[in-house]
């Protein structure tokens, strides 16, 4: 699957990848299409075997706090939204650890890592000082491998704390540690903590002030004192930036790092991403770059390609991926000088002496006249492979463009068809059409 990873009509923030068995499980916040608020009252699990990462199935709801037809719900002491969960696995039982907003968070157990997951407790400490009134915000858990269980929270503030590994919700005493990452520089910690153990380091993945980014920290120790590393990978990077929550797995040889991305121009509406990380002997992570490629090491440009996978968007007016209706979701306030891109297909080679190939491109005209520019690698003039021009009646437009072999971002930028009349400041802003889809043939 390309990225977005999980079917284009579900919303998956702030996803925990975790590898159990022979299948990749994905927990996360569920968000709403409109909703003017983060999550929803329920927690679903997407699940893949690690054989196919591109056939993701849903297990349904694995805990929530509210029930849409009067039926039974996980806890009975809140009905609020649910954050950014954690699964671990512990002596063949699985513990879902959840954030009910605004009070304490929860455990609950499984039988199965998909769930559905029975509520057990909510956290017993006895903690002066404690960040959020004890609500532990957004956790991330580590049973260590000698069966040590931790716990990383926080927003605006770090803490860890050691948990009774039998009853998986008591803090044991003295366990506590706050601003286990600083909130100074260069940490910056801001929240979204995911703890993973690679070898015999501690990483701490979390999100710094800079909220579109996932940074992370090492140590030798779960209690640390961690060492800030730098960053793996920024949302913010050439399309409309928003907050950010996950973290790393390894699946099979490859490690990913997990994100997300904002659609319908809210950060309220997020969609899970993963691109490939190498981890280094040194232990550091290269930085990636935000690309559509998901767990493909390629796109194929002779498959249609939905708008909505663009990791880039930018320009002049407020570009951004909607969802129009459960089968349309397009990229929509293209304006003149708008840039979409998509990164990276791999064209294949060609023995013909063809000079050129088409592109058909799918599109909802806006009732203005104009050009789309298309260019490989960069939005610069001296890569343009083609124009194609669309009337404002025009809903399929199809043209020729240079002929591409081998492996190559494209964009596209659109441009209305009054730039040099008078009529030129009246357009500047003006949306010319949606953006559905596109194909290359030969």
């Amino acid at each position: 699957m390309a990225n977005p990873y999980l079917p284009l009509w579900e919303y998956i923030p702030d996803g925990e990848p975790r590898v159990f068995g022979d299948r990749l499980y994905v927990y996360g916040s569920h968000d709403r299409v409109s909703s003017p608020s983060f999550c929803d009252y329920k927690l679903k699990v997407w699940s893949a075997s690690i054989d196919d990462l591109n056939h993701f199935v849903c297990h349904g709801d694995a805990f929530k706090t509210r029930s849409k037809d009067g039926g039974k719900t996980s806890i009975d002491y809140s009905d609020k939204e649910l954050y950014a969960p954690d699964v671990v696995e512990k002596d063949g039982k699985y513990y879902l650890f959840a954030y009910v907003l605004q009070s304490k968070g929860c455990v609950a157990v499984s039988d199965h890592p998909e769930g559905p997951f029975e509520f057990i407790g909510q956290y017993d400490y006895n903690i002066d000082n404690h960040y959020d009134e004890g609500t532990f915000i957004d956790p991330g858990v580590l049973v260590d491998d000698d069966g040590r269980v931790y716990v990383y929270c926080g927003y605006l503030g770090s803490y860890m704390c050691e948990i009774d590994p039998n009853d998986m919700h008591t803090v044991i005493d003295e366990t506590y540690v706050l601003d286990i990452i600083p909130t100074e520089e260069p940490f910056e910690f801001f929240e979204a903590c995911s703890p993973r153990k690679v070898g015999d380091t501690y990483y701490l993945i979390y999100s710094p002030k800079q909220g579109s980014r996932l940074a992370y920290a090492t140590a030798d120790s779960p209690r640390g004192p961690f060492t800030y590393r730098g960053y793996i990978v920024d949302n913010d990077e050439d399309y409309p930036a928003g907050n950010d929550h996950g973290s790393i797995m390894k699946i099979k040889d490859q490690w990913y790092i997990f994100y997300h991305k904002n659609t319908n121009g809210t950060i309220m509406s997020r969609r899970g991403c993963v691109e490939k990380i190498d981890i280094l002997p040194d232990g550091s992570i290269t930085k990636v770059e935000m690309t559509s490629l998901g767990f493909q090491d390629s796109l194929n440009p002779y498959e249609i390609t939905q708008a909505e996978t663009a990791c880039v968007l930018k320009g002049p007016g407020n570009i951004m991926i909607t969802e129009l209706d459960i089968f349309t979701r397009a990229i929509i306030n293209i304006t003149s000088d708008s840039v979409m891109g998509w990164k990276y297909f791999d064209f294949g080679d060609d023995y013909t002496d063809d000079e050129y190939m088409y592109i058909a491109i799918k599109m909802q005209p806006l009732g203005c006249g104009g050009k789309i520019h298309i260019y490989a690698d960069s939005d610069t003039p001296e890569n343009e492979i083609g124009v194609v021009t669309f009337s404002n009646s025009d809903h399929i437009l199809k043209a020729k463009v240079k002929k591409l072999t081998g492996r190559h971002a494209i964009y596209m930028k659109a441009e209305h068809a009054y730039r040099d009349i008078w009529s030129k400041d009246c357009f500047e802003q003006r949306a010319l059409f949606n953006l559905i889809a596109f194909v290359f043939m030969k």
